[in-house]
């Protein structure tokens, strides 16, 4: 089963290979550079997940992660962060806002798909 993700990510070396990591992994990869872009994908492609960098421009991943649970055309698609704001405070943070989980970098490039796969119980 082939999963549709928006990711957005600002650095492009980080983009690159979580980009190369999840589509070797058998998933359907939409990239955003920033928040507003990550708003606009995950409304235009409804993807199986976002998997949102905490810290973008224009909307932080947090903002977008709002947005998007307080839209009724969005609000079911899973958020993960995938983040190097791993403090406990911002994990729960992220959670509270509606995120099923978190992938801290540096991530493991081998076993990103599966670890999305693992938060999403698919």
């Amino acid at each position: 089963m082939s999963l549709k993700v928006v990711l957005a990510e600002d650095d492009p070396d980080i983009q690159l290979v979580a980009r190369l990591s999840l589509k070797r992994a058998g998933f359907q990869v939409v990239l955003a550079t920033n928040g507003r872009e990550a708003l606009e994908r995950v409304t235009s492609e409804m993807p199986d997940v976002a998997l949102l960098d905490w810290m973008m421009p224009e909307l932080d991943g947090v903002e977008v992660c709002r947005r998007l649970k307080a839209d009724p055309a969005t609000a079911a698609v899973p958020v993960i962060f995938l983040t190097a704001r791993s403090q406990e405070q911002e994990l729960k943070t992220g959670l509270s806002i509606g995120a099923i989980g978190y992938i801290t970098k540096p991530f493991d490039a081998l076993t990103l798909g599966d670890r999305v796969r693992e938060l999403l119980g698919v």
